[in-house]
């Protein structure tokens, strides 16, 4: 059963962590594409978007390409830091990242696209500045449909598989979620422990659902 909370436990931190980082890129960038007019903008909004409907494994596979320790990022973070992000934890929030962030870019690029652009003209006539206009006009106005897809960036960070387990492995009280630790179950044939581990998951996941659900129902059910 410790096996179990640790799994938990891993999952959470890593979970968190992932959401915490789609917060902030998501929210920037979904404001960013809301409120601005550039070429090419369709194109970088699908690039953003293809984590949601690329496989998750090969998510895992360009994650490999470029954080191992011969690609472009990780030889980098290597050579000037001796970072490893491979096999590690901190691999597993960058996968669950990778693969939660067009839930949190999306809901939040609808919610920025339905406040009314008067309301921001009117402070900046008042002298309001952009940063001020955006944390006292827009994101009041917006937070529902960007915490709402953070909430859901959080409960798919809980059931990430394919990416996490190829850029973070399977190690036991070092990587292994409990996605993974489901499915090292299955394998190993002990069907109590993956029962266990799964009503867990469904559990935590469910409830996170619902609370996103009470916060922004039509954005919850368009997914």
């Amino acid at each position: 059963m410790g096996s179990t909370w640790t799994a938990l436990s891993l999952s959470l931190t890593v979970a968190l962590w992932a959401t915490g980082i789609c917060l902030v890129t998501g929210t920037a960038t979904g404001y960013l594409l809301a409120r601005t007019r550039f070429p090419g903008r369709d194109i970088l909004d699908a690039v953003l978007t293809l984590p949601m409907v690329m496989p998750p494994t090969v998510l895992g596979y360009y994650l490999l390409v470029l954080l191992g320790r011969r690609g472009p990022l990780g030889a980098w973070l290597q050579s000037q830091f001796g970072i490893n992000l491979i096999f590690t934890w901190q691999g597993a929030v960058i996968a669950s990242a990778v693969v939660a962030f067009p839930l949190v870019f999306k809901a939040a690029r609808a919610a920025f696209e339905v406040v009314d652009p008067q309301l921001e003209k009117a402070g900046r006539i008042l002298g309001v500045s952009e940063t001020a206009i955006f944390f006292r006009v827009t994101l009041p106005l917006a937070w529902r449909g960007v915490l709402s897809g953070a909430l859901l960036a959080f409960a798919r960070s809980m059931g990430e598989f394919g990416a996490t387990l190829m850029v973070a492995g399977s190690i036991p009280g070092k990587t292994q979620t409990l996605s993974i630790s489901v499915y090292e179950a299955v394998q190993a044939g002990q069907d109590d422990a993956a029962l266990t581990l799964v009503v867990i998951t469904s559990i935590t996941c469910m409830a996170v659902l619902l609370a996103a659900g009470r916060l922004a129902p039509g954005q919850v059910a368009s997914r």
